[in-house]
């Protein structure tokens, strides 16, 4: 029965040190906006693809080779855009140049 409990405990002590909130790594805050990875950027010097949903909508796309960014596009009214700039799943456009990373994307 002791065994059990210690596993129990061990096991709940593991799972909720993930959920560790403050300094260090992991604690980034609400700014969404910069890149924090090997090389560090903000989001707005990067280019961005499309990539259709299999709906037909469009999402922006930066790749950053290991990292990746992805938000939907929307119009000014907040509405999805379906624009048809390519097939379902299917992304284009230079998505993959956002990046000055020495670690390249095997994809």
């Amino acid at each position: 029965m002791k065994l059990i409990k210690l596993a129990l405990v061990l096991g709940a002590a593991t799972v909720l040190a993930g959920c560790e909130v403050g300094e260090g790594i992991g604690a980034y805050g609400p700014d969404k906006s910069i890149d924090r990875g090997i090389d560090a950027d903000d989001l707005s010097t990067m280019r961005a693809g499309i990539w259709v949903d299999p709906n037909g909508c469009d999402h922006w796309i930066i790749d950053d080779g290991v990292e990746g960014y992805l938000s939907g596009r929307l119009d000014k009214y907040g509405k999805p855009v379906c624009s048809g700039v390519a097939p379902p799943t299917i992304a284009t456009g230079d998505f993959k140049q956002g990046s000055t990373s020495i670690i390249g994307d095997p994809l």
